[in-house]
């Protein structure tokens, strides 16, 4: 499914906290990168995770394909986009790349539920951000 909208929104050098046993990037620290991803291009739309025009999000689960391995003082690069808008939920997806040679090193994908955590329960995905992705 093609992606409603696609945007570059995060850049992060990786940390020597970044690093595992194996002398890469711990695999934990890919959703950080999601994370911060994701927290970026809400905000580029004027969004929050706790509020998306009328309703929060929570992640119902999360996907990750490593292509290639991430060293200290790499700096990487994600593009994001939403696919699969439902009723109540929608797929971001993550393109992270290393910045020094271009390379795809690791993807994935997450699917986020409008949350009204008042009453702790899923609602319909507010119109408002449905009509800033283009939904």
């Amino acid at each position: 499914m093609a992606c409603l909208s696609m945007i570059g929104v995060a850049r992060m050098g990786v940390r020597v906290g970044d690093i595992n046993y194996g002398g890469h990037m711990g695999n934990d620290k890919a959703l950080l990168a999601f994370h911060d991803a994701r927290l970026a291009y809400l905000e580029a739309l004027g969004f929050s995770e706790g509020d998306i025009g009328g309703a929060g999000i929570i992640m119902r689960d999360a996907y990750v394909l490593f292509h290639r391995e991430v060293w200290r003082r790499d700096v990487l690069v994600v593009d994001v986009g939403i696919e699969d808008v439902r009723n109540s939920s929608f797929t971001m997806t993550y393109t992270v790349r290393r910045e020094s040679d271009d390379e795809v090193v690791f993807t994935g994908r997450t699917v986020l539920v409008a949350f009204d955590y008042g009453s702790r329960r899923p609602v319909r995905v507010p119109e408002v951000f449905r009509e800033k992705i283009g939904a």
